[in-house]
């Protein structure tokens, strides 16, 4: 039933190898060290590859990790107990040996794999004829939970409505009088007499109504209609223009010409403001006396210091950590990390952490906090190196030009983070051509005409022998976006342009029909960089779309290995402050770098994502 299972340290040495079957399994667990292991994806112990499952048990104390395959076919409800019983025996039989680190001699483990195996079989067989119970609705923690907070929420809500109706309903004076003059119990007729009096104050005498009626309230004007001049014809055609400046020649353009060489060579990384770095970092070098002293006299507002609960001098358990792994999940999705991501980073937390031995409470903090940084800076780190600038240089050495195609949601800022990478561009001598294939959006044309006038302006041909840095390749509304980005490619290399940009129309990731295009374009213009631009302030959301625009592109495009996105562009970084949630979630789904974050509205508000930067921002 089992392909494979093998037992290899995190080091790279294979302790003991069983392979049921003649089939070559060594791309599957290179994949799961590649994916998994090093990628800090290790929330869930299983992994798929091809036809196989591979499910995995770290062992942290040690540095071992413990892997089964079997066919992707088969449902096996026995792997989960066969791999901690593995587990155990293994570490049992050889303790002394992996604690003095000898892991290079021959371990002879066959006999107890066999017996292990035989006995997690015979459990499973056993479970499988015991009838399965339905919990009652008091044993669900869910519905406990469920309960009380209807309870609380209930009682708040009464109270509350309380406080308004006694703020809400003030009190007349004389009754107020009559109820002070009463002291003792009230018949049936003086309640109906008081009740009537009250209503007849309520609804007021005709005199007061008579008052009322000669104050009346002064009626607000409403808007009034435009007075169009007679006979002037295009008299006020004028005062329609609402634009700051109407420009007919790119001499027109006022250009600032401040910004001009300020985005020379490689982007520079967001900065990493170090100042509150104070109370949260311990330091490992310290003696455990002198750590004991400063916890106690310093009291940390970090989010690690809820770990200064946990007990030292004892191996961690995911029980013991459960509560405040909770309360690590709650603080990653108030920093707008989505909700199934920040539980897939506690348990891979979780599971890095289990096993190990801990001495002081104080070395819980840092390594709890090492443990969570590692693994975020490993998932922000981007697997294959972007150098843009290096691959427009190749690709205009090969005799053709480097294109990028921007995708994404509506008003996320596509459109003018593309003149950012523009205006980076031309600051390299590199020549532009931005091929407008936003034909759904009206004046999507219009804004890219007035970036390419201010960029030119900024950049003028005088000053590069006479050739026009950008141009713009438009052919208007209502067109096919593949083909107008196709007729782009080929004009830009005729023309002997070096970059081209394909700016797309902003499509929800859920509308079939533009998504249907956008995988044509794609498909048929072949992109050297496909970017999603995502908005920095999204949450959950951000996994949704990016989720549903790689599927979309796969599941409509005809080719076998379809190109999925490449890269993400992160705008609007400037107005979070430190909840920078949506870079992990963004990267963890795709696996894909942050290639350009947007901080600002101007030409040189673009950085690249540094991710100690962001990280560090996540774990104020």
């Amino acid at each position: 039933m089992l392909d494979l299972f093998t037992i290899f340290s995190k080091g790279g040495i294979v302790l003991w190898c069983f392979q049921g079957t003649s089939q070559i399994f060594t791309p599957s667990v290179n994949a799961l060290i590649k994916t998994v292991l090093l990628q800090e994806r290790t929330g869930s112990n299983s992994f798929d590859h091809n036809a196989l499952t591979l499910q995995y048990k770290l062992d942290n104390e040690f540095e071992l990790v413990f892997v089964v395959a079997y066919q992707k076919i088969l449902q096996l409800s026995y792997v989960d107990k066969f791999l901690d019983d593995v587990h155990l025996e293994f570490r049992d039989k050889y303790k002394d040996d992996l604690k003095n680190g000898r892991y290079f001699q021959e371990f002879e483990f066959s006999s107890n794999y066999s017996d292990v195996l035989q006995a997690a079989e015979q459990w499973s067989k056993k479970q499988a004829r015991i009838p399965k119970q339905m919990r009652t609705f008091e044993e669900s923690q869910k519905s406990k939970k469920t309960v009380a907070s209807m309870i609380e929420r209930k009682g708040d809500e009464k109270e509350s409505k309380k406080k308004v109706k006694v703020i809400a309903e003030p009190v007349k004076k004389e009754v107020v009088k009559e109820v002070a003059a009463t002291n003792g119990e009230l018949s049936s007729e003086e309640i109906i007499i008081q009740n009537r009096l009250k209503f007849a104050q309520k609804m007021g005498s005709p005199n007061s109504r008579k008052t009322k009626a000669k104050s009346p309230k002064p009626t607000k004007e409403g808007k009034k209609p435009r007075v169009w001049a007679l006979g002037g014809g295009n008299k006020d055609l004028g005062d329609l223009d609402r634009t700051k400046d109407k420009p007919q020649e790119d001499g027109d353009v006022q250009a600032d010409i401040s910004l001009v060489g300020s985005m020379k060579g490689g982007i520079q990384d967001l900065e990493v403001d170090s100042s509150s770095e104070d109370e949260e970092d311990i330091e490992d070098e310290e003696d455990s006396g002198s750590q004991n002293q400063k916890a106690a006299s310093t009291k940390s507002s970090s989010v690690f210091s809820m770990f200064r609960g946990l007990v030292g001098n004892k191996s961690l358990t995911r029980e013991g950590m459960q509560p405040v792994l909770e309360k690590l999940r709650d603080h990653l999705i108030a920093k707008n990390v989505a909700s199934d991501i920040s539980m897939k980073l506690c348990d891979s937390v979780a599971a890095k952490l289990e096993g190990k031995v801990i001495g002081t409470f104080e070395t819980i903090a840092s390594t709890v906090k090492n443990t969570l940084t590692e693994s975020l800076v490993q998932i922000l780190s981007p697997r294959r190196r972007v150098d843009i600038l290096r691959d427009a240089m190749e690709a205009k050495r090969q005799g053709r030009p480097f294109v990028m195609a921007f995708c994404g949601v509506n008003g996320v800022g596509k459109s003018t983070n593309l003149a950012k990478i523009c205006f980076w561009l031309i600051e390299n001598n590199l020549r532009v051509l931005i091929a407008a294939c936003d034909t759904f959006r009206a004046g999507a044309v219009e804004q890219l005409r007035t970036h390419t006038r201010h960029l030119n302006a900024l950049h003028p041909p005088e000053k590069h022998d006479g050739m026009q840095m950008v141009q713009l390749y438009e052919k208007g509304y209502g067109k096919d976006a593949a083909g107008i980005a196709m007729e782009a490619i080929h004009f830009a290399r005729d023309s002997r342009i070096d970059v081209v940009l394909v700016d797309t129309a902003g499509r929800m990731q859920d509308n079939e029909p533009l998504m249907r295009a956008l995988a044509k374009l794609v498909k048929v213009n072949e992109p050297d960089l496909v970017l999603f631009v995502g908005e920095a302030l999204v949450g959950n959301e951000a996994v949704d779309q990016l989720v549903k625009f790689n599927q979309a592109m796969a599941d409509y495009s005809s080719s076998i290995n379809p190109h999925l996105i490449d890269g993400i562009v992160l705008t609007k970084f400037d107005t979070i402050d430190d909840k920078v949630g949506a870079a992990i979630s963004m990267t963890y789904i795709t696996g894909q770098p942050i290639v350009f974050v947007g901080t600002g509205q101007t030409y040189t508000d673009l950085k690249s994502l540094n991710a100690k930067a962001v990280v560090h921002a996540l774990m104020k």
